[in-house]
């Protein structure tokens, strides 16, 4: 029996929002206001197309983007945690679930050798055209009125079990760590004995202190973090039961 860990990727694993810190490849690392302004909620998508199309545009090409991407801070005792992880594979599976891209998130793993922790990486498919643009796309298609346009985390995970179990893999846990509103859905899908760990003062956590102040709690247990360290202790902890 195996634990499963499932990430998100921005102000979880790493420090910052990936996609905002791409803008500093733009020129005098900003965006125009008409493009800025262009967000609709829900379609950040399609939003981060138009940004990319706008380097393309200035001329920022693949090597100027990965080498900006690459200097993204790791959180804090998270490069020590996934360590942890790698050294305890046979009892962990890891997954991302992410809103970031394929491009970004394998950049930013590979630059710090992190990439072999995770058996899956479920986020935007994204690639550089033949003209050298780089192009992202919606993660899936979904029904559900609570998520982005382009990902329901929960539908993600949900189908990620499936196929394990169709493989005879089940889990003793799920530990869910994330930060952002977009991990509340897949932490509502937990089930008791599963825990979410969300990051203190980020969205998920004010979420999920909302539903309980509102007697609608989640079923799962729940433990706030602010250090990676802190999820550490608790894995080491959870394989020691």
């Amino acid at each position: 029996m195996k634990f499963l860990l499932v990430f998100d990727f921005d102000h979880t694993i790493i420090d910052e929002n990936s996609d905002t810190w791409i803008v500093k490849c733009a020129p005098e690392k900003k965006l125009p206001n008409g493009l800025r302004n262009s967000y609709r909620p829900g379609h950040w998508t399609e939003y981060m197309g138009r940004v990319f199309v706008y380097l393309g545009d200035n001329g920022v090409k693949e090597e100027e983007m990965k080498r900006t991407m690459t200097t993204i801070p790791f959180t804090a005792g998270m490069v020590d945690l996934l360590g942890f992880i790698g050294e305890n594979k046979e009892l962990f599976d890891c997954i991302i679930v992410s809103d970031s891209n394929t491009v970004f998130i394998d950049w930013i793993l590979k630059a710090a050798d992190l990439h072999k922790v995770f058996d899956e990486v479920f986020t935007n498919p994204a690639a550089f055209s033949s003209t050298g643009y780089l192009t992202v796309q919606n993660f899936h298609a979904h029904h559900c009125a609570k998520c982005p346009k382009n990902l329901c985390k929960r539908k993600v995970l949900k189908e990620f079990l499936e196929k394990q179990s169709e493989r005879g893999v089940s889990y003793t846990q799920i530990v869910y760590i994330g930060d952002g509103g977009n991990d509340l859905c897949p932490v509502m899908f937990l089930k008791k004995d599963d825990i979410a760990m969300p990051r203190q003062g980020y969205t998920l956590e004010k979420k999920i202190s909302r539903l309980a102040q509102d007697l609608s709690p989640v079923e799962c247990s729940v433990l706030v973090w602010s250090s990676a360290t802190e999820i550490m202790s608790y894995l080491k902890v959870l394989i020691k039961k």
